[in-house]
């Protein structure tokens, strides 16, 4: 019995990978394009481990996915594959179509001919899941409801119609063909091994460095954060026990704005690493222009997971931001191979010197 992660060398993906070997007996085929935000240092503790199988490559190579079920006969597939930063799809959409849209297509016929190769008793039992953000939906208003299982799509961004798309191929191929696919649709995630682009490892990495925190417009925009080892043990209940052909959202209920976000990391690092003047992180706050279209607010309603899977976060967002800090203060090693001159360049690009 093994099971394949695709994208097991971003951040997601390295945390599942993680977390499954330290929790199961059985093995991780993991392939990855090794894109800027692919890392394998993330997986250095199970390189040489006999449980772990890594193979560079693309989603989208048929062939090469057809090779890899073919010689591992994976029980289960999760697809963590995706570009997944708004800012640069922004910049460049054709990326987010490639691998997002493209690719999850290329995986998706690979699988499903897989699949429909094996006995009954392996179809019964195979999983497909495919691991998605709470993006789709849209943006809500300030006195909505959370977003449901039941909330229609409305994205905003390449970077959320790229992953639209894919989630409506997912489903075609449940429904057309059978394939025993499952979506989990998430929010924000933060902790360990996070590529230092987006808001939280960016702030602590600058704090640090004693740079500007950067801030889109008013820093009002709010966020459901969702630890993201809690939100491990979520896609591994999804794949024990998830229903296929449905989907489950995944959330911490950790509804914050984004300057409260920042504002609770610089609180963390006056505590464990003061700076030398004396003075707060919180001064180097600064507000830039906001990018366009930028939603204004996500919450998940997580209630259908809880209920008819028995999970629920088990990090206060106090709780998993003080994790974070300190391993990204206790882990420089790390942040200096994945900050490389072409990472400061584009910080610079998007958020000024």
């Amino acid at each position: 019995m093994v099971i394949l992660v695709t994208g097991g060398a971003g951040f997601i993906g390295g945390n599942f990978i993680l977390e499954w070997l330290s929790n199961q007996e059985e093995p991780v085929v993991n392939l990855d394009k090794l894109t800027y935000a692919g890392n394998p240092e993330t997986l250095a503790g199970v390189r040489d481990s006999s449980r772990y199988f890594f193979i560079q490559g693309d989603i989208g190579d048929r062939k090469l996915v057809a090779a890899l079920l073919r010689n591992y006969r994976p029980r289960a597939i999760l697809n963590f594959a995706a570009e997944s930063h708004v800012d640069r799809s922004i910049k460049g959409p054709g990326d987010f179509i490639e691998t997002n849209v493209v690719g999850t297509f290329g995986l998706l016929d690979a699988v499903r001919d897989y699949w429909s190769h094996l006995r009954p008793a392996g179809q019964e039992a195979f999983r497909f899941l495919h691991v998605s953000t709470d993006e789709v939906y849209g943006s809500l208003a300030p006195d909505d409801a959370p977003f449901s299982e039941s909330n229609r799509y409305e994205p905003n961004s390449p970077y959320s119609a790229s992953k639209a798309a894919s989630d409506h191929l997912v489903r075609a191929w449940h429904h057309t063909y059978g394939l025993p696919a499952i979506t989990t649709n998430c929010s924000n995630n933060y902790g360990p091994y996070h590529f230092p682009e987006k808001l939280i490892p960016l702030c602590i990495l600058n704090a640090c460095a004693g740079k500007p925190l950067p801030i889109y417009g008013d820093g009002m925009q709010r966020r459901d954060w969702l630890y993201v080892k809690d939100h491990c043990h979520a896609l591994r209940r999804v794949v024990e026990d998830g229903v296929p052909g449905e989907t489950y959202n995944i959330g911490g209920n950790c509804e914050k704005a984004n300057l409260e976000v920042v504002q609770t990391i610089c609180a963390v690092l006056d505590e464990v690493r003061p700076r030398e003047d004396g003075k707060s992180y919180a001064e180097q706050i600064t507000f830039v222009q906001d990018r366009p279209g930028h939603d204004r607010r996500y919450a998940i309603d997580a209630s259908r997971i809880e209920s008819e899977l028995g999970w629920k976060p088990s990090e206060t967002f106090e709780t998993g931001i003080r994790k974070t800090v300190l391993w990204y203060l206790e882990n420089e090693g790390w942040v200096q191979n994945v900050t490389t001159g072409a990472y400061r360049d584009w910080v610079r690009e998007h958020y000024g010197t």
